[in-house]
């Protein structure tokens, strides 16, 4: 996958979930290279075959779902294509962002560009000018149970074909008139086009790319946290010593002792005696471990997700050098959803962990600082308040990390009896990670300012140093109480930037 700083080129190679993510969110423009070109039409000659010899193929000869035993009649084939979308428009809710409804039509792109749909050239190309001039169809976020997102990809779909509405240069308007203010026609569709356009799992796809990328530059952030925490609290870097965590090996914990001892490098903490304990609370002392458990998740659905980046998840797929249109049960999203799960539920162990050490921070008894990190006296109510908020978020993240995909209501008169609900999984992994950005960002204010009461500010490490002034650069150190809340988002905004 080759771009230049404003294009993502697709090709032979599959693209990244960076490139999703830039044509999403950077608006670069989307390039298509000959051999997605060749793929494509390859595919589509099968298609043409398989029509002429008048073979059945599931939603291109036959119904779908529950109509698979309806054979179409010639003449309603392209007809029928139409009635795809509309039938399956069936979302409801607030509209999905505008980064998610882009980054959906370029994954939805990145499906056909692998080659197995047999989608027609002109709706390809239709959907990549759709992409590159800015048309995004008003779609409803709620309505998909994983088993392909049908009903979202059906909104997108007749808005591309000038039903429905889209936004257009920031304004939402009848999609028939964004599209012909952008220059664009309606998408020219032929048998199967409809199909192809919505029997793919690009919603969940799209904000799994977004939800990765956010937590790339997350847990960079997070990591500070901890350093900070660790120079506030005075704990014991022992923890962070690799000749331990060698003799236990568990997964990415040695890599994530690491980082930490980066960001501590040249701090006071790291001389012998620095430390007030010999052993500190499990949420100081686990913190490789449990980040550590973190990084490995994140890896998991890192991989989840390049892998349908890559592949063609469509039912049936088009096997263009074998002559082939197969059934199949690709679109199944279990080991992607489970992934998705299990990073849920890493974040909701790091919650936990975050919430109790800044909690300790505030303790005198534990951190043998002012109680609620007040240099003013009990007259002031200092961080003390924080703790409600504090134990809000967690308490939301430890709910929402409760598995979802494991239960559901057959659809389709009993045809459709097993699906991962893995739209609703991505869409609780991006709330924890709203809610952990804010967590993070009140350890990192809470750190700072347990920094500034210890007197140890100017004996940071490099990385705790790097930290504590981009916290400083924003938030003043607290004296006389004041509304904190402004503080806590100025710092979440920071942290949605790499460090």
């Amino acid at each position: 996958m080759s771009h230049r700083k404003d294009t993502v080129t697709f090709s032979a190679t599959a693209p990244s979930i960076g490139d999703i993510v830039r044509l999403a969110r950077g608006e670069a423009k989307l390039v298509i290279s000959p051999e997605v070109e060749t793929r494509i039409n390859a595919a589509r000659t099968v298609v043409e075959r398989y029509l002429a010899d008048e073979k059945p193929v599931y939603g291109l000869t036959t119904g779908l779902g529950a109509g698979v035993d309806t054979r179409l009649e010639a003449d309603d084939l392209i007809a029928f294509q139409r009635r795809v979308p509309q039938a399956r428009a069936v979302g409801v809710g607030a509209a999905l962002p505008r980064d998610t409804v882009r980054a959906m039509m370029a994954t939805r792109i990145a499906g056909m560009a692998a080659g197995g749909t047999g989608v027609s050239l002109p709706v390809f190309e239709g959907l990549v000018d759709a992409l590159n001039a800015g048309v995004h169809p008003v779609v409803p976020s709620l309505g998909s149970i994983g088993a392909a997102d049908l009903a979202p990809l059906s909104d997108l779909a007749r808005a591309l074909l000038g039903d429905g509405e889209a936004e257009f240069g920031g304004t939402v308007m009848p999609a028939a008139q964004a599209l012909e203010r952008a220059g664009l026609e309606p998408l020219p569709l032929a048998p199967k086009d409809g199909h192809c356009l919505v029997v793919a799992n690009s919603l969940s796809v799209a904000r799994a790319c977004l939800a990765l990328s956010d937590l790339d530059t997350l847990v960079d952030w997070s990591l500070s946290a901890i350093a900070l925490d660790f120079e506030a609290f005075r704990a014991n870097v022992s923890a962070f010593d690799d000749r331990a965590l060698a003799a236990r090996p568990a997964f990415e914990q040695r890599e994530t002792a690491a980082r930490l001892r980066d960001l501590l490098a040249g701090s006071s903490l790291v001389g012998e005696g620095a430390a007030r304990r010999l052993q500190d609370p499990l949420s100081y002392r686990c913190a490789p471990q449990v980040w550590g458990a973190l990084s490995h998740a994140i890896a998991e659905a890192r991989l989840a997700t390049e892998i349908e980046l890559s592949s063609s998840g469509d039912n049936p797929v088009v096997l263009a050098y074998e002559g082939l249109i197969l059934s199949n049960g690709n679109f199944d999203m279990t080991a992607f959803t489970l992934s998705f799960e299990r990073l849920c539920q890493a974040m909701a162990q790091c919650a936990a962990a975050t919430a109790y050490r800044t909690m300790k921070l505030m303790s005198a008894g534990m951190s043998d600082l002012p109680r609620f990190l007040t240099p003013l006296g009990q007259s002031r109510t200092g961080f003390a308040t924080v703790q409600k908020t504090i134990s809000a978020l967690e308490a939301e993240i430890r709910h929402l990390a409760m598995p979802v995909s494991l239960t559901l209501l057959p659809a389709a008169d009993g045809i459709e009896d097993h699906a991962t609900l893995a739209p609703s999984v991505l869409d609780k992994t991006q709330e924890i990670i709203e809610r952990l950005r804010y967590l993070v960002a009140i350890e990192l204010v809470a750190s700072a300012q347990a920094v500034d009461l210890r007197g140890v500010e100017n004996e940071l490490g490099a990385g705790t140093a790097k930290a504590y002034a981009s916290v400083r650069r924003h938030v003043p150190r607290l004296e006389e109480d004041r509304a904190q809340g402004p503080d806590f988002e100025t710092i979440a905004e920071v942290i949605r930037s790499p460090v």
